[in-house]
């Protein structure tokens, strides 16, 4: 079975977003209503700057008791996010999760176009499985590498 990409598995092929001045507390209700765990931060031209996730409103607005009404999703976001192509490989997709720690992937064309958020969610037990032991390989050649 050819393995899926990125574009692929998306469960959602709209894009939710927000502009940077909006409020924590908009882009959590939001990602509510729309269901998803990420909202991406678009200037006017529609260019990314930034992702919001769950997890940045935990870490980065409720355990430090900011207040969602009056605190900017510029504040908070994760500026320039890592992005993938939209024929990235599942398993490259969740090696790249894996490495660097975190749980969305915008999905960019090579136009710059926004055309979708790939979750780990998205990702299948055996693409997950397939990351998993390309990661720990390569833990194992950079051990061997000193």
């Amino acid at each position: 079975m050819a393995e899926r990409t990125v574009f692929q598995s998306i469960s959602q092929r709209h894009v939710v977003s927000l502009g940077p001045q909006a409020s924590v507390w908009d882009a959590a209700c939001v990602m509510t209503r729309a269901n998803c765990g990420s909202v991406l931060i678009l200037d006017t031209l529609g260019t990314l700057l930034g992702i919001l996730t769950e997890r940045d409103l935990m870490t980065r607005v409720l355990a430090k008791a900011l207040s969602p009404e009056t605190t900017l999703v510029c504040d908070v976001m994760t500026p320039h996010p890592q992005t993938v192509a939209p024929d990235t490989k599942v398993s490259e997709a969740v090696l790249i999760m894996i490495e660097r720690g975190f749980r969305h992937l915008p999905i960019v064309s090579p136009a710059e176009k926004i055309l979708g958020v790939f979750s780990v969610r998205d990702a299948l037990p055996r693409e997950i499985g397939d990351a998993v032991s390309l990661a720990e390989f390569n833990d194992q050649v950079n051990d061997a590498l000193g």
